[in-house]
């Protein structure tokens, strides 16, 4: 089975602008996931006000996209992730989990699905706090460990907001940073003798909890450097991480910036042959 996964930063909900103001940009966002082509799951984040007037956002997404979507999870930011899936390939969800999710700025619920493997397939649509990156990296923890919640197959995907692992990755675009992105996204100047050093540990947790860099890991095998493309204004900050399991299904990364202007950042479509998952010493949380 393989599976087409779509993963997109609204900006404001694809309804506004930055200062508030009346933006409708979800047709430029739907037309772009459709980009992907027949897509299976669709991570987004900053689903801003998809909840309000009868959650008509969401069932805007729904039908424009002819997917079925999880709960929206809760979020003390109102900048929440969202989640659509395509029933007739994914199935019902057999789990939807919201634990923990007050431990984030922004929330996040694990969606778990049966889709043939060894044990049930979760999948989390991620977005990290932006502004401090030790509460990031504990965030990045939490989403770590929650999909790991019903076995050791596990997609995370989103706004990952840090750069990405790698110590050998592209360094970011230090002068497209604003003053504070630049305080986020870099090493604390008296901890690294006051260079300019990328802050990798918040996407070294994801790494250090069993994930693997999708995009970098294809960069690896193929050494495209097209897959290493900024996502965001100064560096890759969205992306997707599989768990070790999943590492070798990982077959194609793309980034996705057609139409132009539906977001401040691109957005990217993933492909997974889950035929080639590691079905070897499954286990299950404790």
């Amino acid at each position: 089975m393989e599976l087409t996964v779509v993963v997109q930063n609204l900006s404001h909900g694809g309804l506004r602008n930055g200062s508030g103001d009346p933006e409708d940009r979800w047709p430029l966002l739907a037309e772009r996931i459709r980009t992907a082509g027949p897509v299976d799951l669709v991570l987004v984040q900053e689903a801003v006000d998809w909840d309000r007037y009868g959650h008509r956002q969401l069932g805007r997404a729904m039908r424009d996209l002819d997917m079925d979507a999880t709960p929206l999870p809760p979020s003390s930011s109102g900048y929440r992730p969202a989640l659509l899936y395509r029933k007739e390939t994914m199935g019902r969800w057999l789990h939807w989990n919201t634990d923990f999710s007050h431990k984030t700025t922004h929330g996040f619920g694990v969606a778990v699905f049966d889709v043939g493997l060894p044990a049930p397939l979760s999948v989390v649509s991620a977005h990290l706090d932006p502004h401090d990156s030790d509460i990031a990296r504990s965030e990045a923890k939490y989403i770590a460990t929650r999909g790991y919640r019903y076995g050791p197959y596990a997609l995370i995907a989103g706004d990952i907001n840090y750069p990405p692992a790698a110590a050998d990755h592209p360094q970011p675009a230090y002068e497209e940073m604003r003053p504070y992105n630049r305080a986020a996204r870099t090493r604390l100047p008296s901890e690294v003798g006051g260079r300019l050093v990328p802050e990798r540990r918040v996407a070294e947790k994801l790494e250090q909890s069993g994930y693997v860099d999708a995009a970098w890991h294809l960069f690896q095998k193929s050494g495209d450097k097209q897959l290493l493309a900024r996502t965001g204004t100064d560096d890759r900050i969205d992306q997707a991480w599989v768990s070790t399991p999943l590492r070798d299904t990982v077959t194609e990364y793309r980034l996705l910036d057609s139409p132009a202007g539906a977001s401040d950042h691109r957005g990217f479509a993933l492909r997974l042959d889950l035929s080639k998952a590691m079905a070897d010493g499954v286990w299950a949380y404790r």
